[in-house]
């Protein structure tokens, strides 16, 4: 009776090993020895918990399969092959010649993002894609204020792989991402780099500030306007459309539109034509410690509002402008207009705290509350936001 218990115990002992044996390489080993991990520049041999594997467990004749879902890191290689096919190149005739930029397939309906400014004064509007094939467009809407445009393909035999929206919001900085363009002409170019920043705001190519951007050092040049960032899941993350820089050509400056505002003025652009941004009707500066300390406040905070628009939301609520002036450093400067220091609940430092709290969550007829100061006091003020008229001229 001992020898068949010892007998046992060895056949326990051996299935062991043998389930140990099987299991290691399903697991660790599944791409011809590289480990199923992140970008694929790790050295750990672990499996992913934000990849999709499936493991089979093979235990004498019964047959177990165990997924692991969720969307992992792709690799740079894996990356470009996933997208290349949905971005595509802009060639746009306008009456003083032609104009080239970059842009990306948004649906299946044949729907493509870039910039506005790629399309600005457009006669006719072509699209190649990576595999040489040349369609025309036309142009659905534009936004000059966000620098967005929507484009339809006309002719829709070409195969459509649109390019999945990611969350901008949920970036990071430090986080990888990549560029995908025709800089230059160059078609099909792809540059690695990081998220720099978030919340950027500049002013644009039309001469508009443009808020919540995501700072980039990911090589972007001539051309790779209107084409898209993405993360390493093969996500658009934004859609580049300017850089810094001294010399015209990339110095690690690169700014993107993101994508959580790509989403929201295409998708109004796609059902009407047209996107609505809301609007108070004010002009201003940011509070400085000069401009404080001669309005004797005892801090610098806020945007001072130096001229209110008629007939606009802000002349409505009876916002008031500046009323005097004060010599600073040898020159007349506008003081004495009320003072926001905040919107709603949330504290306003400057204008661009006040533009981000109403382009992310309100919209045209919404009701704020502004809390400000008036000579000295503070004091709240509901004002109704209208829709921002289009450029004078």
């Amino acid at each position: 009776m001992a020898s068949k218990g010892l007998l046992a115990l060895i056949v326990v002992l051996v299935i062991i090993l043998a389930v140990s044996f099987l299991l290691g390489p399903s697991v660790l080993n599944m791409q011809g020895g590289t480990p199923l991990i992140g970008g694929g520049n790790s050295s750990v041999s672990t499996v992913s918990s934000t990849q999709s594997v499936t493991v089979t467990t093979v235990v004498a004749t019964t047959t177990v399969t165990t997924t692991l879902s969720g969307e992992g890191t792709l690799s740079p290689v894996d990356l470009f092959k996933k997208v290349e096919g949905s971005v595509v190149a802009i060639l746009v005739t306008t009456p003083n010649g032609s104009a080239q930029g970059s842009g990306f397939l948004y649906d299946n309906l044949g729907h493509i993002i870039t910039n506005n400014h790629v399309v600005a004064g457009q006669q006719s509007i072509s699209v190649t894609f990576l595999d040489g094939t040349i369609v025309s467009a036309k142009l659905v809407g534009t936004d000059i204020y966000g620098d967005l445009a929507v484009l339809s393909i006309t002719n829709q035999s070409h195969a459509l792989k649109p390019v999945p929206l990611g969350n901008s919001s949920a970036l990071q900085v430090g986080e990888q991402v990549a560029a995908i363009g025709n800089p230059f002409g160059l078609s099909g170019s792809m540059t690695l780099g990081i998220v720099s920043q978030l919340g950027r705001s500049t002013t644009g190519t039309g001469g508009y500030l443009l808020i919540d951007l995501v700072q980039t050092d990911a090589a972007v040049n001539p051309g790779n306007s209107g084409g898209p960032l993405l993360n390493m899941q093969g996500q658009v993350v934004g859609v580049n459309t300017l850089i810094f820089s001294q010399s015209g050509a990339s110095e690690g400056v690169g700014l993107a539109i993101p994508s959580h505002t790509v989403r929201r003025i295409a998708d109004s652009i796609i059902k009407t034509g047209s996107y609505n941004h809301p609007w108070v009707g004010i002009q201003g500066v940011d509070m400085t410690a000069d401009v404080a300390k001669a309005m004797n406040l005892p801090e610098a905070k806020g945007f001072l509002v130096l001229s209110v628009l008629p007939n606009s939301p802000a002349a409505t609520a009876g916002l008031k402008g500046s009323d005097r002036q004060a010599n600073i450093g040898g020159q007349n400067v506008p003081i004495g207009g009320d003072i926001i220091v905040g919107i709603d609940s949330v504290t306003t430092r400057n204008l661009n705290d006040l533009l981000l709290y109403t382009e992310r969550n309100k919209s045209p007829g919404d009701t704020v509350t502004l809390k400000i100061i008036r000579d000295g006091k503070e004091m709240s003020v509901s004002v109704v936001l209208g829709v921002r008229p289009p450029p004078a001229g």
